[in-house]
């Protein structure tokens, strides 16, 4: 079974042609204490199941766009351009 990600200007294409970027999480504040920013830079949930990330199509268009998918099965249910609602 192949891993694909739909992106939304090129349409499916193989997960090696991205750079993973991680999962999405609330940036802390500027003014956030080190401790904030300690836990948003490094501790991941690392949830099995529906997770949103960031991807970024370094083969195709340079785009970066966040992802809805299933850590366990690697199904993409949907993906959009970062910043744009995903509806």
């Amino acid at each position: 079974m192949s891993f694909l990600i739909p992106c939304p200007n090129c349409g499916n294409r193989s997960v090696y042609e991205y750079r993973f970027g991680g999962e999405l999480k609330q940036r802390p504040e500027a003014t956030a204490s080190a401790a904030l920013w300690h836990e948003y830079s490094f501790n991941k949930v690392n949830r099995a199941g529906e997770q949103t990330e960031w991807w970024f199509h370094r083969a195709g268009c340079k785009q970066w766009i966040q992802a809805s998918r299933n850590t366990v099965t690697n199904e993409v249910r949907k993906s959009w351009i970062a910043g744009e609602d995903p509806a």
